[in-house]
């Protein structure tokens, strides 16, 4: 009888435990939210929303993007972007289509939200910006990406390239780009090198925000 008690206290008394150490880890949680609006809708034939969220719990930083309304069926790259030195990104307004095409192309954004830094595929601890696996919208336009990396080799990375091990995640912007390849787009959309613009078009954005 004593020993059943004995064994009762130590399972309640471990459960305890167990539930005090879950609750100090999701506690130490640090998490960050981009609420997503559409770019370039009249191009799109849509509206694209969604939401990016950054959890870090330790050396573990989550990021999951849940995207709606975007062109069926292909790939999208998905990235943030920010300026080397720190200074706030933010979401480009219709005053960015400088050359008045009724568009705003990739380059345009630059004065906004700076180049482009983290890409969001299957290995974004690579810093590779060309990649074959991004996520794919459904035949409905949406999808749901979500993947954990280390923390540290993110910051190695990110420092090796931009001379900073400091992701600073508010002062980033998300964005979702690309519309399908046979797009008609006017000459002057911009885009990198030869890259055709219908790839790096931005239809999303969202400036990312601590504790939201």
């Amino acid at each position: 009888m004593r020993k059943n008690y004995a064994i009762g206290l130590c399972a309640s008394a471990c459960a305890a435990l167990l539930l005090t150490h879950l609750g100090a880890t999701a506690a130490g949680a640090e998490t960050y939210t981009a609420k997503l609006s559409g770019l370039n809708a009249g191009v799109v034939g849509s509206q694209a929303a969604g939401e990016a969220i950054f959890t870090i719990d330790g050396d573990r930083l989550t990021i999951a993007v849940n995207a709606d309304g975007l062109p069926p069926n292909m790939m999208h790259l998905q990235h943030f972007h920010g300026f080397k030195d720190g200074s706030d990104a933010r979401c480009p307004d219709s005053a960015a289509d400088k050359n008045g095409d009724g568009l705003i192309d990739l380059i345009e954004t630059e004065a906004y939200a700076g180049t482009t830094m983290v890409p969001f595929h299957d290995e974004p601890a690579t810093m590779e910006i060309p990649s074959d696996s991004y996520p794919k919208a459904d035949a409905d336009g949406s999808y749901r990406y979500e993947k954990a990396v280390s923390l540290k080799a993110l910051q190695a990375a990110f420092a090796e390239k931009f001379g900073t091990g400091g992701l600073d995640l508010d002062r980033r912007v998300v964005f979702i780009h690309g519309i399908p390849a046979d797009s008609k787009l006017p000459e002057s959309a911009g885009s990198l090198g030869t890259i055709p613009p219908q790839v790096t078009l931005p239809i999303a954005c969202g400036e990312i925000e601590k504790g939201k």
